[in-house]
């Protein structure tokens, strides 16, 4: 699965969706207007500016980050922390019946243009729907594998009409045969909105494993990491540990939540393990510098270490590596781009101030 597809719809299909007000492309583009230098969602029903008066974003700190403010009226920061509707109403309907077959008639007659869904799920997911179906089909086939039943039986009920065709789709999808995967680890993965973009959420049945941003340049090697070396199979779907940290994620945004207790499963050197643990002690709101974590561990000369470490970390925002700033104060780097970084210490910063106490 290529989960680096991020590329924008067509120009034409995002000028004709932002001028019709198009709600099937919430999270999936931003609009930016030169003349008032403010960007909004797709759908936003303020006055339609000139298509020549207008560019395009994938993702929301990319507007702000080429000096875009949000709009007042639709909050597009606020807006694009949850899917549309039509994309949650249709999620939802595949949880409830998952052998169902979704033709693209069966769509059209949900009222859902099956070209707009393909799009969106390229775009969210690195899949087509039909794809995101399959596999996830295959993900359940793995899971009754790993509780004892057999190949056969997890195939037809796959609704796979022979072995062959099961084992070549199961190892197309998950890198192993269905007997080696009855002793693998099921690692179940979902895409999350948030205001700075899409994430990727994976967790096991011990806690989450990864929240990544999609476009974070490492994040294919850290999924391979996972695979390869702590032997996960990945598959998309939905577990507590998921549900959760979406939840968590979205009063995150909303200044609400200032401490996540989603369980956590961290696979890691020693070391690594031991540098997490400390970043989870920055008090929200402030920073720390590579060279203080270092002289809490009890090795002052590591900050070196500290900050590959640092980089190491597979859990954004949860595992707060944005508090880790340089010894000058700088920003220094970040997995998923410093303009996020910035945006995350300031959304710290602000929901702390919002807090204290006034005084008289």
């Amino acid at each position: 699965m290529n989960l680096h597809d991020s590329l924008l719809p067509p120009h034409a299909e995002m000028v004709r969706a932002m001028l019709e007000r198009d709600t099937a492309y919430e999270g999936v583009f931003f609009t930016a207007v030169k003349t008032t230098g403010i960007f909004c969602r797709p759908s936003c029903t303020a006055r339609k500016p000139k298509p020549e008066n207008v560019e395009f974003f994938a993702h929301a700190d990319e507007a702000m980050s080429a000096g875009y403010r949000a709009c007042l009226r639709c909050k597009p920061l606020d807006a694009a922390a949850i899917a549309p509707a039509w994309i949650q109403a249709l999620l939802k309907a595949v949880d409830a019946e998952p052998d169902l077959r979704w033709t693209d008639a069966l769509l059209l007659e949900q009222g859902i243009e099956p070209l707009k869904l393909r799009r969106w799920f390229k775009q969210h997911f690195g899949m087509t729907f039909h794809a995101y179906l399959r596999t996830r089909r295959l993900g359940i086939a793995l899971g009754g594998i790993k509780e004892g039943i057999s190949i056969d039986n997890a195939a037809f009920d796959s609704g796979y009409e022979s072995l062959s065709g099961f084992r070549d789709a199961f190892v197309k999808s998950f890198h192993i045969t269905p007997g080696r995967a009855a002793h693998s680890e099921p690692l179940l993965f979902t895409r999350l909105t948030t205001p700075l973009g899409p994430m990727l959420a994976m967790a096991e049945r011990r806690g989450l494993v990864l929240l990544e941003f999609l476009d974070r340049p490492a994040l294919t090697r850290e999924i391979e990491e996972l695979q390869q070396r702590y032997g996960y199979t990945v598959a998309p779907g939905h577990n507590p540990h998921l549900q959760q940290i979406e939840t968590e994620l979205a009063d995150y945004f909303a200044g609400k939540l200032t401490s996540f207790s989603v369980p956590l499963h961290m696979p890691g050197s020693a070391f690594a393990v031991r540098v997490w643990a400390e970043l989870e002690k920055i008090p929200y709101g402030e920073t720390r510098s590579y060279g203080n974590i270092a002289t809490a561990l009890g090795s002052p000369g590591a900050s070196r270490a500290v900050g590959l470490a640092n980089g190491q970390n597979r859990l954004a925002i949860v595992i707060p590596c944005h508090r880790v700033i340089g010894a000058d104060g700088s920003l220094t780097g970040y997995g998923g781009g410093q303009p996020r970084k910035a945006f995350l210490l300031r959304l710290e910063k602000a929901a702390v101030q919002v807090s204290l106490p006034l005084a008289f």
